[in-house]
């Protein structure tokens, strides 16, 4: 037994500290979330802010996406929204910090919701992208919102799924003292916008390039991806900046992302003629060249959720 005077004096530590806690919680409740962006310079007029190399938490509230801004003469153009209306209002003021020019036009780069959740906050500017990718956000954008939420919490309240409001297709438009050319690709997704500013070699990949993050599948057709990337091994450029990593100066991102899905094409393939169930996929080992490279577990096993079952029927329709 404890004694009385003990137990008075443990009860009034312990009602101490509920107190602390009540009257704490509301400073802790109210600390403002922060993305804490810090745009990266990385040629004349160009910025990017770079995402980490993760999934979707609670913690970095979806910051696990590459965006970027151009700064020309005419005003400031915007590649990628990113995953939400509070990024979207902080990128804002990150761009404020750099410049007095106004965002006067905002290019998403595919549907993906990192990619377009924060477009809302460009209500008062041209959001746009290929007919393809406009046709996902209508479709998806609302799941995703969802989702996203579902992920990350409180960073995406507010968010609402909005469409880009005009159509791009291939060809070359001036913005200012900058001549940018919009190629219309696919593979990731059925529309993937790639941007080269003519200007100064920077080369907007989007999610065609992953670089020491494993990539995603979820619409993914593989044989277009590669493709994309052949596509993009024929350009002349300074840096590419992937949809999520860090850019780079040469092709060391575009042979990164093609030696992984070439991975996951032949494992997925070569399971599906020996006739493994999807349980003895999931099993597989992860090599070592892509065993260090972050989710690439993850990742594997959720290309073998979205396109197992393709390579299954491919097997069973292939002719004898």
């Amino acid at each position: 037994m404890i004694a009385a005077p003990l137990r008075n004096l443990v009860g009034r530590a312990f009602a101490a500290l509920i107190l602390g806690i009540v009257l704490h919680a509301p400073h802790l409740a109210a600390e403002p979330l922060d993305y804490r962006l810090e745009p990266r310079k990385i040629a004349d007029d160009t910025w990017v802010l770079i995402g980490k190399t993760e999934d979707f938490n609670r913690i970095n509230g979806g910051n696990i996406v590459n965006t970027a801004f151009v700064v020309t003469t005419d005003g400031v153009v915007v590649i990628d929204s990113g995953p939400s209306r509070l990024y979207a209002e902080q990128m804002r003021r990150a761009i404020a910090r750099i410049t007095p020019q106004p965002v006067i036009r905002v290019f998403n780069t595919h549907h993906h919701p990192d990619h377009f959740l924060g477009n809302q906050v460009f209500a008062d500017v041209p959001t746009a992208a290929l007919a393809s990718t406009i046709a996902g956000q209508r479709q998806e954008g609302a799941a995703f919102t969802d989702n996203v939420y579902r992920l990350s919490g409180d960073w995406i309240k507010g968010t609402e799924s909005t469409p880009a409001r005009e159509t791009v297709g291939q060809g070359v438009t001036v913005i200012g003292n900058h001549e940018f050319q919009l190629m219309a690709l696919s593979g990731h997704t059925d529309g993937d916008l790639v941007i080269l500013d003519h200007s100064t070699g920077v080369l907007f990949a989007g999610d065609l390039v992953f670089y020491n993050r494993a990539p995603t599948t979820p619409h993914a057709t593989v044989a277009q991806w590669f493709a994309a990337l052949d596509r993009l091994d024929a350009i002349s450029y300074r840096t590419m900046v992937p949809g999520h990593g860090d850019p780079v100066s040469d092709g060391r991102a575009v042979r990164q992302t093609r030696s992984y899905l070439r991975w996951v094409e032949g494992t997925l393939r070569q399971a599906a003629e020996r006739g493994d169930e999807m349980a003895e996929v999931l099993g597989l080992a992860v090599p070592a060249e892509f065993a260090a490279i972050p989710l690439s577990r993850e990742e594997f096993a959720r290309s073998v959720a979205h396109l197992y079952r393709r390579y299954e029927a491919a097997t069973l329709n292939r002719p004898h």
